[in-house]
C-alpha cells in the first residue's frame, strides 16, 4: 500500500470504522510499514485516567508506532471540536515536516468529518451559564422543545441534529447566541489540504457485537469497575462530560447503589450496540470512501 498516489496535494490516510473492528491493529501494523504517526481521532482518549473504558492502544502498540491527541486532557478539563481540529491539523503538518507518514485513525464521526471535510469551525468559547440555563430548558420542557427552539434560528443545523443529542443542540443554540450567526453557515466547509483516502473497516454487525461483547468482558477483566471507581475518588463526578463516556457513565446506577453490576455490565453491552449502529451514519457520509472487510488483500497482507 502507497501512502502517496500522485498529484499535487499530499494524500491523508485515514482509518475508520465501528468499535471493536480492528483500527488499532491494523493502523499500527499500516503506521510501521510506511514509517508512520497516527493521529487520533477518538473524542475519549484525550483523557488521562480513562484507559480500559476508551480501549487505549497498549504500551506495546504505542511503542510500536507512535500516537498524538491522546491522553492531552484531565477528566474535569473541557475539549472542544475546533480544539481537535487545531492539534490533529497541527500533527499532520508536524509528522509530514520529519518525513514520517501521518495517519488519522478513530471512530468519533464529528472528529473524522471535520477534517476530511474541510470544516469551518465557530470559534465560540463554552459558555457554561449559558449552557446550565439550556441544559434546564430541556429538563424541565424536554429535548423536542429545545430542538425546537434551534429549528427557529437555524434549521439546517436542527435538520442535521436530532432532537436526542441535547449537547449538539445547546452547542448550535451557543454559538448562535453568541456570535448571531447560525452554526451551520459557521461551519461551510473549504477543501482540506490534502487528499482525503478513508479507509472504513466493515465487518457483519452480528460479529461486531460478538467482538464488541468480548472486548467488554476484557475490559472487566482488567479492571474496568476499578478504574471508575479510582476516577470517582479522584473527584471526577457524573457532571462531567468525561463521565458521560461509553464505557464509564453506565456503572452509575452500581456506584449509587441502584443496580448490581451484571445489570450495568449488560447495559453497557446494549449501549455499545447502539453506539455501533450510530457510527455507522457518520462514515457513510466521508469523502473519498473505500470499505475494507477482513478479506481484503490489503489489510490481511498488512496485519499478515
Amino acid at each position: 500500500m502507497n501512502a502517496h498516489r500522485g498529484g499535487a496535494l499530499e494524500e491523508l490516510i485515514a482509518i475508520v470504522g465501528p468499535t471493536a473492528v480492528g483500527k488499532t491493529e491494523l493502523a499500527v501494523a499500516l503506521a510501521r510499514k510506511l514509517n508512520g504517526e497516527i493521529v487520533s481521532a477518538d473524542s475519549r482518549q484525550i483523557y488521562r485516567g480513562m484507559d480500559i473504558g476508551t480501549a487505549k492502544p497498549t504500551r506495546d502498540e504505542l511503542r510500536q508506532a507512535p500516537h498524538h491527541l491522546i491522553d492531552i486532557r484531565d477528566p474535569d478539563q473541557s475539549f472542544s471540536l475546533a480544539e481537535f481540529y487545531d492539534l490533529a491539523l497541527a500533527a499532520i503538518a508536524d509528522i509530514r515536516s520529519r518525513g514520517r507518514v501521518p495517519l488519522l485513525v478513530g471512530g468519533t464521526g464529528q472528529y473524522l468529518a471535520a477534517i476530511l471535510e474541510g470544516w469551518q469551525i465557530p470559534r465560540v468559547a463554552p459558555q457554561p451559564a449559558l449552557r446550565a440555563e439550556l441544559e434546564q430548558i430541556a429538563m424541565q420542557e424536554g429535548p423536542t422543545a429545545l430542538h425546537a427552539r434551534l429549528a427557529a434560528v437555524d434549521p439546517v443545523a436542527a435538520s442535521r441534529i436530532p432532537p436526542s443529542n441535547v449537547r449538539r443542540v445547546i452547542r448550535a443554540l451557543e454559538v448562535y447566541l453568541v456570535s448571531g450567526e447560525p452554526i451551520s453557515r459557521l461551519q461551510e466547509r473549504q477543501p482540506p489540504p490534502f487528499r482525503p483516502r478513508t479507509i472504513w473497516l466493515h465487518r457483519p454487525r452480528s460479529e461486531l457485537y460478538a467482538r464488541a461483547d468480548a472486548r467488554i468482558e476484557r475490559m472487566i477483566a482488567a479492571g474496568l469497575v476499578e478504574e471508575v471507581a479510582a476516577l470517582l475518588a479522584r473527584g471526577y463526578d457524573w457532571s462531567l462530560p468525561a463521565m458521560s463516556s461509553l464505557g464509564y457513565v453506565q456503572f452509575r446506577p452500581y456506584f449509587a447503589g441502584q443496580a448490581d453490576l451484571t445489570s450495568c455490565i449488560e447495559r453497557l453491552r446494549f449501549d455499545t450496540h447502539a453506539f455501533i449502529r450510530r457510527q455507522e451514519m457518520w462514515f457513510r457520509r466521508l469523502p473519498n470512501l473505500e470499505i475494507w472487510t477482513p478479506d481484503h488483500p490489503d489489510w490481511r497482507a498488512i496485519i499478515a
